[in-house]
């Protein structure tokens, strides 16, 4: 049975992975539920929230219905208010496993970037103009949502592809060099991720362009490639740098380098840059009751090196303590300061260039190869020979003995008589 053009334009929208699952979670709904309603199995439903696949036709429909946001949600929840919502504190997980998951809602900390009292706020801009952006990829949908209209209202100049990359560089770049830094402890390898996550970016612009957090989405390709742990088979990143001279500093960080890669990223994420529970785990790929145990056993170990952390009456003043703990150690240090925007730009060009190239080459060595193989392979098919081999237990060779002097001595005599000799031999004596 064929589709009709009718049904394929009903298909429901459905937003980015990262945003279903903050609204599945919005929604108190567990990933067995969903599956449950869909008619899949969880490990489907933690695909499509990973973005690995889609899903398709009535279970589509009924995937869009289940973590469809609220009406009046809609209508008060903008990309501002969004990233200016309270950061929520875990409570401690007692033996019921949702309520782990409940967290206490706490004022919401900056984040690190520079400079620190300006950053947040300027987030939600750099937000709508990654939204009002120019690009092939926009559609008919896109036009129909009324940011046109909106932009023109207020005045605002509809930016290039490149100038809105420069600009979400140029905002989000500094900050996150030293965020990188807190997560490696290594100054080179924090500017090394930054370049290459902006790389990857500009590569995958259209994608990244009318992402919902666009500097999320840089922030989670930086963390992966600082946190990768083939660095260490790297001389230059085997060992982590200097740390600060001042002791309060000095315990500080290596605290962080001392805890495990998922529990600093979690910690930094939460208490450093102000993302909620859900987001957080979204960015570390974890449930929210796994976060939030990372969360609290990561301050636990902190609290061990910063005393002044332990003495912390409520969670809450443990967020924030860290907060300014984290946001000072970062802009206290010395780190380099990342390439120009359009060297970012011209290097991810370039490398993928080179990468057509390589891959153009690839494919032109094989056909090559391919057509000398067919042209020099046999026809037909030959037997092998098989190897020589020594024949062993075999008899002596039997016949008559050597002969001695006498028997040659009369053997010649005879030759010689038989042909013009006396028809009888006569013998002779001695």
């Amino acid at each position: 049975m064929t589709r009709s053009t009718t049904d394929e334009a009903a298909t429901p929208q459905l937003p980015s992975p990262k945003e279903r699952r903050r609204l599945r979670e919005a929604k108190s709904l567990s990933e067995e539920q969903v599956a449950a309603a869909v008619g899949v199995t969880r490990a489907t439903v933690r695909s499509w929230e990973t973005g690995r696949t889609s899903p398709r036709g009535r279970k589509r429909a009924l995937y869009a219905k289940l973590i469809a946001p609220e009406p009046g949600a809609l209508a008060t929840t903008t990309p501002a208010a969004a990233m200016a919502a309270p950061a929520p504190v875990p409570t401690a997980p007692e033996t019921d496993p949702e309520s782990a998951a409940e967290p206490t809602p706490v004022p919401s900390a900056e984040p690190i970037s520079e400079p620190a009292p300006e950053a947040f706020p300027e987030a939600a801009p750099a937000v709508k103009a990654m939204m009002v952006v120019v690009t092939e990829a926009a559609t008919d949908a896109d036009r129909d949502t009324g940011t046109d209209t909106e932009a023109e209202a207020v005045g605002e100049r509809r930016l290039s592809p490149a100038e809105a990359f420069d600009e979400l560089y140029a905002r989000t770049a500094p900050g996150l060099v030293r965020q990188a830094y807190l997560l490696t402890g290594r100054r080179a390898l924090a500017r090394e991720s930054v370049e290459r996550a902006f790389q990857l970016a500009w590569h995958r612009w259209p994608e990244v362009a009318v992402d919902r957090d666009p500097a999320g989405w840089v922030r989670a390709a930086a963390y992966e490639y600082a946190m990768s742990p083939w660095h260490r088979l790297r001389r230059a990143h085997r060992h982590p740098d200097a740390p600060p001279t001042e002791p309060g500093k000095r315990a500080l960080f290596d605290a962080l380098l001392d805890l495990p890669p998922a529990y600093r990223r979690t910690l930094l994420l939460y208490d450093g840059i102000g993302l909620d529970l859900p987001e957080t785990a979204a960015e570390t790929e974890a449930s929210t009751p796994a976060a939030a145990g990372r969360l609290m056993t990561a301050r636990a170990a902190v609290a061990e090196r910063l005393p002044e952390l332990a003495s912390a009456a409520t969670p809450a003043e443990q967020s924030a303590l860290l907060h300014d703990r984290l946001g000072g150690l970062a802009r206290a240090e010395h780190v380099p300061v990342p390439q120009p925007a359009r060297a970012v730009r011209t290097g991810s060009e370039d490398k993928a260039r080179l990468w057509t190239r390589a891959a153009v080459a690839g494919v032109a060595l094989l056909i090559a190869v391919t057509g000398l193989t067919l042209h020099t392979a046999p026809t037909h098919y030959e037997p092998p020979i098989s190897p020589a081999e020594r024949v062993g237990g075999v008899p002596p060779r039997g016949g008559p003995q050597k002969l001695t002097a006498q028997d040659l001595k009369l053997q010649k005599t005879l030759r010689e008589q038989l042909a013009h000799g006396p028809e009888r031999l006569i013998p002779q004596l001695r």
